[in-house]
């Protein structure tokens, strides 16, 4: 029998989460043990006057955790016992980098002692990426997913529909075909255009602007399209170019470079000109850090704010408020423009 027969009808936890929190503290207790049968769900809906279906939910969560299992016709048994209200949260990123460092860093500080969090990385690969969603399914309390991969019409959803609903947060980017799903998102193409406004009198001191987007690697193709439609409705000449090394740089040109090893090779360049950023040319750099803040006197940024992802994230978490919502994207002015 449950020991604390409490549920809370005006928490913000959901009921079937509060039954399956009653049984884990009942298991840490030692009330329940290894291998025990528990009460049926009629007994538990009667018990704590909950609907059967409420509670259906609670045992079934606990069993898609490895919590309890069920045997038919007899009902459900503990399964383990090494259960801990702390959540278990699967975070699952594309890649390493210094900006997925940035949002794991705020993830797991603001989530702090209420959850242990573990990182998987699939390399853009959807194989992979399966591969890790099938062999932890019954794992972790949740899942948040950062859904780059190198085919743009790869079936993502099919993978990320696998794990419960409930379960899922999806960071970093916006996908239609799982517009109900919680998530906190870049919208890359509008993006790219607002912070460029914001700086576009310090640019029409350039004749073009040069968007730098390696092919070699993979970076979302919206950026691309948002710097040409920037461009386009600003009357900007403009040019992509795949790599710097390769590339001549050119006075009173500006360019905006997405990769920071074409950053600093990008500098190099200027360097062995004697030429000064922000007077002989110009360069816009993506994603912020506290290098670029003292790079060659400010290398100006456009840039999410990493922190703010993976904060907004953990609060989702905590606070079991799952929406959608846009992360903030700015324009920092230094000298470099």
């Amino acid at each position: 029998m449950l020991k604390n027969l409490k549920i809370n009808a005006d928490s913000e936890v959901p009921k079937y989460l509060q039954v399956v929190d009653l049984f884990i503290s009942d298991i840490e207790a030692g009330i329940f043990k290894q291998g025990q049968r528990i009460p049926s769900i009629n007994e538990t809906s009667e018990e704590l006057f909950l609907s059967r279906d409420t509670v259906e939910k609670a045992y079934v969560h606990m069993k898609n955790n490895g919590i309890v299992s069920a045997v038919k016709g007899k009902g459900y048994y503990i399964n383990r016992i090494d259960v801990s209200k702390k959540l278990k949260i699967c975070l699952i990123f594309n890649k390493l980098s210094n900006y997925k460092r940035s949002i794991y860093y705020s993830f797991v500080k603001t989530m702090g002692t209420k959850a242990s969090v573990d990182v998987f990385i699939y390399n853009y690969d959807l194989d992979e990426f399966e591969a890790i969603v099938d062999k932890n399914l019954n794992s972790y309390d949740y899942f948040v997913i950062l859904p780059h991969f190198r085919n743009e019409n790869a079936n993502i959803s099919q993978v990320i529909r696998k794990i419960p609903k409930e379960k899922v947060l999806i960071v970093d980017r916006f996908l239609e075909e799982l517009k109900e799903y919680p998530v906190v998102y870049q919208e890359y193409d509008k993006d790219i255009q607002t912070a460029l406004t914001c700086g576009i009198d310090l640019l029409r001191k350039y004749t073009r602007l040069n968007l730098v987007f390696p092919q070699s690697e993979y970076y979302p193709p919206y950026i691309m399209r948002g710097f040409r439609i920037f461009c386009q409705v600003n009357g900007f000449e403009n040019a992509v170019i795949d790599q710097i090394e390769n590339t001549e740089i050119r006075k009173g040109e500006a360019y905006i470079i997405v990769s920071d090893d074409d950053l600093y090779a990008f500098i190099r360049k200027i360097k062995q000109q004697n030429w000064t950023l922000g007077k002989d040319c110009g360069v816009v750099a993506y994603n912020e850090n506290q290098v670029k803040e003292i790079l060659c006197d400010g290398i100006t940024t456009i840039s999410t704010n990493h922190e703010a992802i993976g904060e907004l994230a953990a609060q989702m978490i905590l606070s079991k408020k799952f929406e959608r919502i846009k992360s903030p994207f700015q324009f920092i002015r230094r000298n470099s423009l």
